[in-house]
């Protein structure tokens, strides 16, 4: 049996992050990574030359330890992006957040005014009777109207979540959906108010994609002494009261047994209480099997043309078509298409494991994407040469009605070990981004180190969220200046 200080499941942003800190603090730890390559969700996958992300990631965050980490790990291979994304609908590109001159301008001013009495009649109910939304449809509702809601907020909501809005948390929206305000733009277009809030224009991103990141990151944590095993999937995790002892492990058909002084586990939250031995109790696993997850695949399509929007990334709200979303690879960084006479599209469908769309044939998927890239009038189908399908399990933790229920009796539980960490997206079944999964895994390794923090009430607005005034933003620029020096 192997034995090591730290054993780490998964070697994703937040697996590789524990391990970088721990490295750095004269701790070795045996990461273990079920995949043929480093990155999880935030790898960088290469076709013929041409690179693409698992959904696109840009590099920005509010935390300054994370940023000083990717600065630390990457150093000069950083290039910076301007920001562009919009909504696609109706053959018209929106402002992206909804600017009310761009959504006037498109869709006219009779709609438009249509979409402003439907936003002051949700206000006059909310005169009579304070609402307290409790799913995503009240919520965009009561923020922005039903007609703005059903025009702007359901299909493409629907199309990412496979369930109706009326059945999703309204904390989703809440999260993901910030400083969007009609009252903020009606009141900023008239009176040009200059503290506006506004998303970033301009992020940091590796010129090879995000997962050159990782790549690097797991070379440095192997040069210190930790060790990164790929194809390496943990089947059985053995505890004995609140201790977890030892985990089994498939590597290349063999059963290897590990044990550890602490384990830190990015893997599905889901997956990691199914594979405890003995079980947990039967109300914890009955939570774990009420959660459930989102998939994902990605339809890389190679394009001969060499310029076709100036987007990073387009919404497709057009309830006509599957497709979610449409990234521009080439407008991420240049050196992810290798030859810049071409164009690589990332065709995105939110599906789930076992649907119709999951379960296309690879030729079927090409089909579809390239003929709804023709009707949607982007692309002329002849001009698609060739592509490949990705397919993403366990992509996004779902927010459905008792989702909050069911992750507490979990948290409950995972508190209950002495020497076990849950970290990431999937590790706590939390729907946030890159730099917040990093966050709670350096958080987990400080923890190791003789720290106390608590991973679950880590505050994801410190993280997440991408919008500033214009004297917040002047502050962060200069507090990144000064950081440099």
């Amino acid at each position: 049996m192997e034995h090591h200080p730290v054993v780490i499941i998964g070697a994703g942003p937040a697996g590789l992050t524990a391990a970088y800190e721990l490295v750095k603090n004269s701790v070795r730890p045996l990461v273990l990574e079920a995949d043929n390559k480093v990155g999880g969700i935030a790898r960088t996958e290469v076709y013929k030359g041409y690179r693409f992300d698992i959904g696109g990631h840009r590099f920005f965050t509010k935390v300054g330890e994370v940023e000083q980490l990717w600065y630390e790990i990457l150093g000069d291979d950083f290039i910076k992006v301007p920001r562009l994304s919009r909504i696609y609908y109706r053959d018209k590109f929106f402002d992206y957040p909804l600017s009310f001159s761009s959504t006037l301008s498109n869709l006219g001013p009779i709609f438009s005014v249509l979409v402003v009495w439907s936003y002051l009649k949700e206000k006059l109910k909310a005169l009579i009777k304070r609402p307290d939304p409790q799913t995503f449809e009240e919520w965009v509702t009561h923020c922005f109207g039903k007609r703005l809601y059903k025009t702007f907020f359901k299909t493409y909501t629907e199309k990412v979540w496979g369930i109706p809005c009326s059945k999703i948390q309204a904390e989703w929206a809440k999260q993901r959906i910030k400083g969007m305000s009609l009252k903020a733009a009606v009141i900023n277009l008239l009176f040009k108010r200059t503290n506006a809030k506004s998303l970033i224009k301009e992020f940091d991103y590796p010129v090879l994609g995000p997962g050159m990141m990782w790549e690097r990151c797991q070379e440095l944590v192997e040069d210190k002494g930790g060790q990164v095993r790929l194809n390496t999937r943990v089947v059985r995790i053995e505890r004995h009261g609140s201790r977890i002892k030892r985990v089994i492990a498939q590597h290349d058909e063999k059963t290897i047994e590990i044990s550890g002084n602490h384990f830190i586990s990015s893997m599905p939250v889901t997956a990691l209480l199914q594979r405890l031995d003995p079980a947990p109790p039967e109300e914890v696993l009955h939570a774990a099997r009420s959660l459930s997850y989102r998939d994902f695949l990605i339809v890389a399509l190679i394009v001969d043309a060499e310029d076709l929007f100036p987007d990073n990334w387009i919404y497709i709200h057009s309830p006509e078509v599957k497709v979610g979303r449409i990234q521009n690879f080439k407008n991420w960084s240049p050196a992810m298409v290798p030859d810049q006479t071409k164009t690589c599209l990332g065709m995105e469908y939110f599906c789930s494991e076992g649907d119709a769309i999951w379960e296309m044939s690879d030729t079927e998927l090409l089909d579809l994407a390239t003929q709804e890239l023709d009707s949607l009038g982007l692309v002329d189908a002849s001009k698609v040469e060739d592509g490949t399908i990705i397919r993403q399990r366990k992509a996004y933790p779902v927010y459905d009605r008792n989702y909050y229920k069911h992750l507490q009796v979990i948290r409950d539980y995972i508190e209950t070990f002495e020497n076990l960490q849950t970290v990431g997206r999937n590790g706590m079944h939390r729907y946030n981004n890159q730099d917040h999964s990093m966050l709670t895994a350096l958080l987990a390794a400080k923890n190791i180190l003789g720290e106390e923090h608590d991973l679950w009430n880590v505050n994801t607005e410190r993280s997440y969220h991408e919008e500033f005034t214009q004297e917040e933003w002047q502050k962060r620029q200069q507090e990144l200046k000064a950081a440099q020096v």
